[in-house]
């Protein structure tokens, strides 16, 4: 007999399109190596890429994307890496909190315990990582460092994302 969390798993949508948002002063389209990375894993694990978009680290253009995004049909899921530091230019999460529903809080909280045990020790405490809904949508932050995107999706986002799409489409089919 199935446990209900892996019923739930069963009946999650096996293809999510998503809109991957890399938050940079300085990458560009040749040097976003943790954008390509999330490309190339979600398309590895079924799911499609609405889109790539390389946006600076403003808090208004990354709150008017969010809307944007929240509104165009061809995205259910929104991936953004960079910006969730702590420096003062790091506004990634400020513009994704003020714009979600519903906050995931264990996303962030797992993201650093991995990031603690398995990658970077104590530094792991400077991570903002969050994830929530706007919406219908889903949308995960993560540090932009390759090797805390490949955490973040391997361990958390791809294993969970149809899960997560199921629960958000529950409440509005």
């Amino acid at each position: 007999m199935l446990t209900p969390t892996e019923q739930h798993k069963r009946e999650a949508p096996s293809s999510v399109a998503c809109l991957i948002v890399t938050v940079s002063d300085t990458r560009t389209t040749e040097t976003d190596k943790s954008g390509t990375l999330i490309r190339q894993l979600l398309e590895e694990h079924g799911h499609s890429v609405a889109a790539h978009r390389i946006v600076p680290d403003e808090y208004e253009i990354i709150a008017a994307m969010l809307q944007e995004a929240a509104s165009d049909p061809q995205v259910e899921a929104v991936l953004l890496n960079g910006g969730t530091g702590i420096a003062s230019r790091d506004v990634t999460v400020e513009a994704v909190r003020a714009a979600l529903h519903k906050e995931l809080p264990g996303f962030g909280e797992i993201f650093r315990y991995l990031s603690f045990t398995e990658d970077i020790g104590s530094a792991a405490i400077m991570s903002r990582a969050i994830a929530g809904t706007i919406g219908h949508k889903a949308v995960f932050a993560m540090p932009g460092s390759t090797g805390a995107v490949r955490l973040a999706m391997t361990k958390l986002i791809l294993p969970e994302l149809g899960h997560v799409m199921r629960e958000i489409y529950k409440d509005h089919s």
